[in-house]
């Protein structure tokens, strides 16, 4: 098949949507595939175009294999809702050149991934014009996001936008989405008229494995044996209410085994480490987003791994970084509301993971203590059952077969 992938986010993003769409199109390449994609020059999670890279040139590469094409966008060092919303409309209206090119290569399919939707009714232009079938793969629904996060208000605006959202959606050949319950909201958004697909985000368990070397960042990071480690990994993003952590890190300084690390970078980093700084908190540690290549060694530096998001947030996305914690057999304190997909998964994995409230200090400082104290710094074995479920449902291959699969068939119905 020829595959073009449409998308603002691709490798080499370390974390989120770039880093699943970078080994999706990696993968099909690999299976013999003719696979193209259109992006934007890589700037997340730190909101900042990739130094060896511009943000004003298009630009043609081959990563692991696929032929890459690289087009402006303007992306904000503070992203709020306008300015973010500027941020999608340049890519979508810039990208939609690259497309053009395009349609005398003719593929046999065009996958979308959202975000950004801007960028969806040119790919449903684009496919009705050179045939190929069309794919809206959702990792966020952004309206919903920025409701849930308090980024736009619900009204007359938002109505209309959620109804074009819908219209949209429905003349797609196929949708799939990343959870169970994204997959039911965009089933409810569609109305009927057309049914998505689940196709989630997956995990190397080869490569994340509970066996890595623990000790790599222990001594990278001077961090005694005795120490019982609370990590947080991942996109230091407003979304998150990351406050939370630190404002828990206060009220435990004075039990001198635990210590927080927070790794990454994002917007609300400078914030974090100023409230830290005021606070006074010895027992954090920040540190840098680490080589794809010792993402096993820093898994399994974790006693506890915590997904923290604000309320509203979880039902409209799934934090990737769950699957990694998961295959590393890794135990997980995840902030999120019961009826979401990942108060759902606690609920039905409970010897897996924790879930508590969002935004709930008190409960949540509570249950930290609560686990923290349950772990024998002496053995500290891995979390079979985590490890479990990310063999069974979470497998790289697996979940990649399925997709080339469903593709495959819609493909042939042509």
């Amino acid at each position: 098949m020829k595959v073009l992938v449409y998308g603002i986010n691709y490798s080499p993003e370390l974390t989120g949507i770039g880093k699943y769409t970078g080994e999706m199109a990696a993968w099909f390449q690999k299976k013999g595939h003719s696979v193209r994609i259109i992006t934007a020059p890589p700037y997340y999670p730190q909101w900042e175009v990739d130094k060896k890279y511009s943000s004003f040139l298009y630009r043609r590469e081959t990563i692991d294999g696929v032929r890459v094409y690289r087009s402006p966008l303007y992306v904000p060092s503070k992203p709020k809702t306008l300015n973010r919303l500027l941020h999608l409309m340049s890519f979508s209206l810039s990208s939609s050149l690259l497309l053009i090119k395009h349609l005398f290569w003719k593929p046999d399919v065009i996958i979308s991934i959202e975000p950004t939707m801007f960028c969806a009714p040119s790919t449903l232009l684009f496919s009705k014009i050179s045939k190929a079938k069309s794919v809206l793969h959702i990792q966020d629904f952004e309206l919903d996001a920025m409701l849930g996060l308090g980024m736009g208000k619900e009204g007359g605006i938002s109505r209309f936008g959620s109804k074009i959202e819908s219209k949209i959606m429905s003349k797609f050949d196929m949708v799939s989405s990343i959870s169970y319950s994204m997959v039911q909201l965009a089933n409810k958004k569609m109305e009927g008229e057309n049914e998505s697909l689940y196709f989630p985000n997956w995990v190397d368990i080869d490569f994340i494995t509970p066996n890595a070397n623990r000790g790599y960042f222990l001594n990278k990071w001077e961090i005694p044996e005795s120490k019982k480690v609370v990590l947080y990994s991942g996109n230091l993003g407003k979304k998150q209410g990351l406050e939370i952590v630190l404002q828990a890190a206060e009220s435990m300084l004075s039990q001198e085994e635990v210590l927080f690390i927070i790794v990454g970078t994002g917007a609300a980093k400078d914030e974090l480490l100023s409230q830290a700084k005021k606070l006074k908190l010895t027992n954090v540690q920040f540190h840098p987003l680490q080589e794809y290549k010792d993402l096993p060694s820093l898994m399994t530096l974790a006693d506890l791994h915590l997904v923290i998001q604000k309320k509203g947030a979880a039902n409209a996305v799934l934090p990737s970084k769950l699957t990694t914690i998961l295959s590393a057999g890794g135990t997980a304190l995840i902030t999120a509301e019961k009826d979401t997909e990942l108060g759902l998964f606690c609920e039905k994995n409970p010897e897996a993971a924790y879930c508590v409230e969002p935004e709930e200090l008190d409960i949540f400082t509570e249950k930290l203590r609560t686990i923290l104290s349950s772990i024998d710094v002496s053995t500290r074995a891995h979390n079979n059952s985590a490890r479990s479920y990310a063999i069974t449902y979470l497998e790289k291959n697996k979940v990649l077969e399925k997709f080339e699969q469903d593709i495959q068939e819609l493909v042939a119905e042509s």
